[in-house]
């Protein structure tokens, strides 16, 4: 039941970093095969650069066949019902994009701490593996990454990893608990239009 759990969340927050990939490359006016390249590096390119980082095989990704499928097929009903599936988005795309980058981050720092590695490597494994992808995303688009810009994003990604790092997390509720925390803190930031401060520099 767990295990089916986690491979839901994770499907989730695949599809919501696929659209969002999608809707960003049909506004920049990109062709067919540019929606499908940008879609598939919004879902996959954290948890490539996170496995590059940890010293993971990056081949670990393809062993995602059904996920890569399930992708494809999203983005070409995407392509083929563009109304019906912004509609849909419109209505919960940012929820799912917060299941996605609670489940992400969450994962990332999983694998770091298992693997051994440092506090600050789990930090900085669940931040790229939650937000990676939406970062290439947007440098592939020639935008300043919204993540670092707009809205309060990645700091939910450096919170998971730093209470996981810090050993506060143990056991698959405590982890469930986790993403619930981390979800309700994006939507809650959302709704209150929560922004980090920016230097301001007087000339």
């Amino acid at each position: 039941m767990i295990d089916l759990t986690w491979e839901v969340l994770n499907v989730i927050g695949s599809l919501a970093f696929a659209i969002s990939g999608a809707i960003v490359a049909t506004s920049e006016d990109y062709d067919m095969l540019g929606v499908y390249v940008l879609s598939f590096v919004t879902a996959f390119g954290g948890g490539a650069i996170r496995n590059v980082l940890l010293g993971l095989p990056v081949s670990l990704l393809w062993e995602q066949q059904t996920l890569f499928l399930l992708v494809f097929a999203t983005i070409s009903l995407y392509m083929l019902f563009p109304r019906w599936i912004m509609k849909t988005w419109n209505r919960w795309g940012n929820l799912s994009d917060a299941i996605g980058l609670a489940a992400f981050s969450v994962q990332g720092a999983i694998l770091a701490a298992e693997a051994g590695h440092s506090l600050i490597a789990i930090i900085v494994a669940a931040t790229l593996t939650g937000t990676g992808g939406g970062i290439l995303r947007d440098v592939l688009a020639k935008r300043k990454p919204l993540v670092f810009r707009d809205e309060i994003y990645a700091l939910w990604a450096a919170m998971a990893g730093a209470l996981i790092g810090l050993g506060w997390i143990s056991g698959p509720w405590m982890t469930y608990a986790l993403i619930v925390l981390i979800v309700a803190l994006r939507m809650i930031s959302l709704h209150y239009l929560w922004r980090l401060p920016k230097p301001r520099v007087r000339p």
